[in-house]
């Protein structure tokens, strides 16, 4: 690595970016072993892809946070800020979900160094917009201006979000056994995970343009800022009419590791990677930042924005079910 290039012997990475996974790992280690805030009704620990709160004997409470990352730098390049809170409301519910939940309401906080009320409302109405598409509430947020920390038309979103969930319908590694299939749900582009990477090499590495098509058909810029699709519904409907045993929301890490989060010790995921193509951004970033297979896998979504998990005897009713929904759907593997 040299002078912060994003480059390992020729190659781009993502640490070499400025995002080191492993590090934020152990972050999280290092905040598990500190925390001393907590209370009987308290459901499991720091690591999962919502926190629980037993709300009472059969009902608890699921909670997430989270914001959309880099991908605002795309969004204030292209001075159009009316999606990026699609994004965020993604991010955040699709956690919630993967437990089997109902995002009941969320809410917001935008960073900027400047208030332009209209940049402010088209950020809200995206994460109103999200919100719908969630079936979710909106209750409310916080702006702040951040002058001298940010600059003027700088901003960074994050946001909050509560769901419900019985007890008897908590899904999560307890219910999963081996031979369950596991079907996948494809994404609608990276998300909001791997901006860094896809940033550097995209804009600094290759220098193209927002507006440049390469390979792509459409300008960078749009496929860059495609909205994170949001599978909180199709998971609710898909949980209320097969037996899902858990599901994944693949973020930061990728697929596999998002996967494993959810499975019990001792099992392990076989994944058939002839089952799906990536959409062409993945492939353009790889070519044009020589990155790694490997690196690429633990970046982005690679195409799969959710997986469930579920008996394999009804797969068949699970995918026709989702693309029944307009979700696109396929057997991705199995539980070993």
């Amino acid at each position: 690595m040299t002078d912060g290039s994003a480059r390992v012997e020729g190659r781009a990475t993502y640490a070499a970016a400025g995002v080191d996974i492993e590090a934020g790992d152990r972050a999280v280690e290092l905040i598990k072993g500190r925390l001393r805030s907590t209370r009987p009704e308290v459901v499991g620990g720091l690591g999962g892809f919502a926190g629980l709160f037993r709300l009472d004997d059969n009902r608890l409470l699921a909670t997430s946070t989270d914001g959309v990352g880099t991908k605002v730098a795309i969004a204030q390049a292209l001075d159009r800020h009316d999606t990026i809170g699609i994004d965020l409301v993604g991010m955040v519910v699709d956690d919630i979900v993967v437990c089997g939940a109902e995002p009941l309401f969320m809410t917001d906080y935008i960073a900027c160094g400047h208030v332009v009320p209209e940049r402010i409302a088209d950020i809200v109405a995206g994460i109103d917009a999200g919100c719908v598409q969630a079936g979710c509430a909106l209750i409310g947020g916080e702006t702040a201006e951040h002058p001298g920390l940010l600059g003027p038309d700088d901003y960074d979103v994050a946001g909050a979000a509560t769901g419900i969930v019985t007890a008897d319908a908590l899904l999560g590694p307890d219910r999963v056994r081996t031979g369950d299939a596991v079907i996948a749900m494809g994404s609608s582009g990276l998300h909001s995970n791997g901006y860094s990477l896809a940033r550097h090499v995209l804009l600094k590495v290759a220098r193209l343009s927002l507006d440049s098509t390469a390979d792509l058909g459409e300008p960078l810029g749009e496929v860059l800022l495609t909205p994170t699709r949001i599978y909180a519904r199709d998971c609710l409907a898909l949980a209320a009419a097969v037996d899902i045993h858990t599901f994944a929301h693949v973020t930061g890490g990728g697929l596999r590791a998002n996967l494993e989060r959810v499975l019990p010790p001792g099992l392990i995921p076989s994944i058939d990677e002839s089952s799906w193509s990536p959409a062409p951004i993945f492939q353009l970033i790889a070519d044009r930042g020589r990155v790694s297979a490997p690196e690429m896998e633990k970046t982005f979504n690679m195409g799969v924005g959710m997986v469930a998990v579920l008996p394999a005897d009804a797969a068949d009713d699970a995918l026709a079910l989702l693309q029944g929904r307009g979700v696109p759907a396929w057997v991705l593997g199995e539980v070993n």
